[in-house]
């Protein structure tokens, strides 16, 4: 039985990992900076602070391997992804940790975004570490497509980066993956995890729209920079491992069916 530590438990990616886990047979703890008040005897939860490094000792305390999914792509990445990843490497180095797992994204080395910079930095900190190492980049999970588009759902028009390419994938594959490879022997660095499909944005915005039962006009903007460029390029997929399975429209229907009959339910005429 591997004990496995898992950061940032609370977010997408980490809430996914927890039960890939638990069905795979690991002892789990995981780490957050306000754990949740419920928890179930599943887990282990234990408070840890990357950017402040509080708790890291003792989280790391007779663990096998650790699955850093802890980010802060809307937070002081700096202090998270880069300060807080090498605070944790070195804290594992000491603790004997087996295999450090390290989710990383498609694309980032060519996508000048600062958290893509940030979270670059931390891949090489791990990845030049003496720590035995398992490294998988994946491509942008489905609902980083669904917040861009949940930004504009409320205007008028739609102004939108219709070029950029993407290839969405579904967060609990992508968690099911790094399960795989968190083992007591690291994988270095391992083929990416890219969605079933590359579509541009402009493709994904009208399905999007009838999931959510809008009407609203797209209008394609030539958003300038080199980071709508290079996803405009296709830098941020990899066509040539498109192993997940769930599409776009199926994510869609997934996430938002229970919504749309809210809706409709609550337009129905009283009888």
């Amino acid at each position: 039985m591997v004990r496995t530590l898992v950061t940032g438990a609370t977010g997408t990616l980490g809430t996914a990992l927890q039960s890939r886990l638990i069905e795979a047979g690991h002892t789990v703890r995981a780490t957050s900076r306000s754990p949740p008040a419920e928890t179930t005897a599943d887990v282990e939860w234990v408070a840890l602070d990357l950017a402040e490094g509080t708790g890291i000792q003792s989280a790391l305390e007779d663990v096998d391997a650790v699955i850093h999914a802890a980010t802060a792509p809307q937070g002081d990445t700096k202090a998270v992804d880069v300060a807080g990843t090498e605070r944790l490497v070195e804290a594992a180095m000491e603790a004997g940790v087996e295999n450090f797992v390290y989710p990383s994204i498609v694309g980032i080395d060519d996508i000048p975004f600062s958290y893509y910079e940030h979270k670059h930095t931390a891949e090489a900190t791990v990845e030049t570490s003496d720590l035995p190492t398992t490294i998988v980049r994946a491509t942008q999970f489905h609902s980083f497509v669904a917040a861009l588009l949940d930004s504009v759902a409320k205007l008028p028009v739609w102004p939108l980066p219709t070029g950029m390419q993407v290839q969405p994938v579904d967060v609990r594959e992508v968690a099911g993956r790094l399960v795989d490879y968190a083992t007591k022997g690291a994988a270095g660095r391992t083929d990416p995890v890219g969605g079933p499909e590359v579509h541009s944005v402009g493709d994904l915005a009208p399905a999007y729209r009838r999931a959510r039962e809008l009407r609203r006009p797209i209008l394609r903007i030539p958003f300038p920079g080199g980071t709508t460029r290079a996803f405009r390029v296709g830098h941020a997929t990899c066509p040539d491992h498109a192993v997940g399975t769930v599409t776009w429209d199926e994510w869609l229907t997934d996430h938002y069916a229970s919504d749309t009959d809210d809706v409709r339910r609550h337009n129905q005429p009283a009888v």
